[in-house]
């Protein structure tokens, strides 16, 4: 028997194993009559966890349309399968890790109990007074859980095109459970240690995206260059960049004004800022290019829109309008500029991830601390700007060494770059045996 169908039995196994504890572990689902139950809220929390999910598919067409096109199915496939994984991974344990009892001193919880709600058990319709007051507590778990399939997602196009898909698995796995949770616990868990010390975190800023950030420049530097980078690679499909940002844009709304938790004016506030913040973002990158001399772009337009979308993440409920189009301007600018020195080094992170969502995720965190309403540096206030300063270097440090161990111990067990056979040939036909064109290859390719 093959190693490779070997591992992949062990995995189906795994999964059967599961399967069976989740049919005899107690779990119920009760708190159906819960009298603090607000129909307004519910409704809108099922609405903005619908427009969360979409946005792993509208990441699948953002990057797929950027790569090569022999590497365009598998890229694409990368970010639907997070939809899979860590759906499953969450309710076995990666929702205890982030929101289960507190691990740590009182006001420094470092990471949820794994089995305060293993296998979903005391996940129920009631709700929760600390997490989800006015809607059942489970929808705040599936809200929640769609945060944590996007971010291994997003980490995906620094190494496009030259990842094995078994080994992206399992590395997207230990990412959530290691990486991703103990970060939502520190930053959302109310007894979480950046949440105790002021740090503000409207929707994910940094427990999304500067983790992913991180994460995608560790993985850049650990799986090296692609055999062919320096060599101009056309887009697969600028079309599918553009309905990806499109459809990127929508779910974010879900993603910041779900993120009130309520259907209230906070959420309204917040909307309005995601909307307002991507639109200057759009129009400054568009700008910025144009001034150096180049084209506008569908490329850049679309860039620069989801640009604006991570800067204003972390601040989205907690800034007036005005700040959201210096946010959205500053951080378009700088991600820009990040990316053309980026492709003047030798680092193959092959669809920008760290320059765009890293440095986007960091413009906004620090930002945040500037225009927060009563608490920003406008204000007077340099407590909150301090602590977000430390937050930085604790999230960058953890995520980006914590993430390069994962690398490794993940390339032990089942190695992480393809053959160069494989690349060469592209991994919808290596890893796959797809192919965009419908044009399957000869076997004597493989």
């Amino acid at each position: 028997m093959k190693k490779s169908n070997l591992s992949w039995i062990i995995i189906l196994s795994l999964l059967i194993l599961f399967s069976i504890v989740g049919v005899f572990y107690p779990s119920g689902f009760g708190g159906l009559d819960d009298p603090a139950i607000h129909s307004g809220d519910v409704a809108w929390m099922l609405t903005a966890t619908a427009l969360v999910l979409l946005m792993t598919p509208g990441l699948a067409f953002f990057y797929g349309g950027m790569i090569h096109s022999k590497n365009i199915l598998s890229t694409m496939l990368q970010s639907f399968i997070a939809m899979g994984a860590v759906s499953v991974i969450w309710v076995i344990c990666g929702f205890s890790l982030a929101f289960g009892e507190s691990i740590g001193p009182d006001g420094f919880g470092l990471v949820g109990n794994p089995f305060t709600y293993f296998m979903f058990n005391g996940v129920t319709g009631a709700t929760h007074p600390d997490l989800a007051p006015t809607f059942p507590f489970a929808l705040f778990a599936m809200f929640q859980l769609k945060f944590a399939i996007i971010t291994p997602a997003l980490i995906t196009g620094s190494f496009a095109g030259r990842v094995r898909f078994r080994s992206y698995l399992l590395f997207m796995v230990l990412f959530t459970l290691f990486i991703y949770s103990p970060l939502a616990h520190w930053t959302w868990h109310p007894n979480g240690f950046l949440r105790n010390w002021g740090v503000l975190d409207f929707a994910g800023g940094t427990v999304v995206h500067m983790s992913a950030g991180f994460a995608a420049l560790a993985g850049a530097i650990f799986l090296g260059k692609r055999k062919d980078f320096g060599t101009e690679v056309r887009p697969a499909n600028i079309p599918f960049v553009l309905l990806g940002a499109g459809m990127l844009w929508f779910g974010w709304f879900g993603f910041n004004a779900g993120s009130a938790l309520g259907a209230n004016s906070t959420a309204a506030l917040a909307l309005m800022n995601t909307n307002t913040a991507s639109a200057a973002a759009m129009l400054a990158y568009l700008f910025y290019d144009m001034a150096k001399g180049k084209k506008p772009s569908g490329m850049g337009a679309s860039i620069g829109l989801v640009v604006g979308l991570v800067a204003i993440t972390p601040a989205a409920g907690f800034v007036n309008v005005g700040a959201s189009i210096f946010i959205g301007v500053a951080a378009s600018i700088i991600s820009n500029y990040a990316i053309e020195l980026r492709s003047k080094t030798r680092l193959d992170d092959t669809l920008d991830v760290f320059p765009a969502h890293g440095m986007g995720g960091i413009v906004g965190m620090l930002l945040t601390a500037v225009f927060a309403q009563e608490v920003g540096l406008i204000y007077g206030e340099f407590t909150t700007f301090l602590y977000h300063l430390l937050a930085l270097l604790i999230v960058g440090a953890f995520t980006f060494g914590g993430s390069y161990l994962l690398y490794k111990i993940t390339d032990l067990i089942v190695p992480l770059r393809v053959s160069a056979q494989s690349e060469k040939i592209g991994l919808d036909i290596s890893q796959h045996n797809e192919s965009y064109d419908f044009q399957y290859k000869s076997d004597k390719l493989l």
